[in-house]
């Protein structure tokens, strides 16, 4: 499902129209996106955790040339899914 799907299924399950389900997703986001910055962790009980961490710098390996190269240390978003949406997801069909 990409982010037109997504907007297109909350229109469907909440009745709304589309321009209205996409204000909604995108306000979802950005709030997500900003509770992020703000706290470094956003928790949605049943569904899973949204969370900042940090990636430390290490050397890598260019694939091309064998190179070793320098990758600086960033911090990262990372998901972790809540029991609620494991279990869902145990169910699902589309796997491949």
């Amino acid at each position: 499902m990409n982010k037109t799907e997504l907007v297109a299924a909350v229109a469907a399950k909440a009745d709304i129209d589309k321009k209205a389900a996409e204000k909604s997703v995108n306000a979802v986001i950005d709030s997500i996106t900003e509770g992020l910055v703000k706290d470094g962790k956003v928790q949605l009980i049943g569904f899973g955790t949204f969370e900042v961490h940090k990636r430390s710098a290490r050397t890598a390996r260019n694939p091309q040339t064998g190179e070793k190269v320098k990758v600086k240390a960033t911090k990262v978003p990372t998901f972790k899914a809540g029991s609620a949406l494991k279990e869902k997801a145990a169910k699902c069909k589309a796997v491949k």
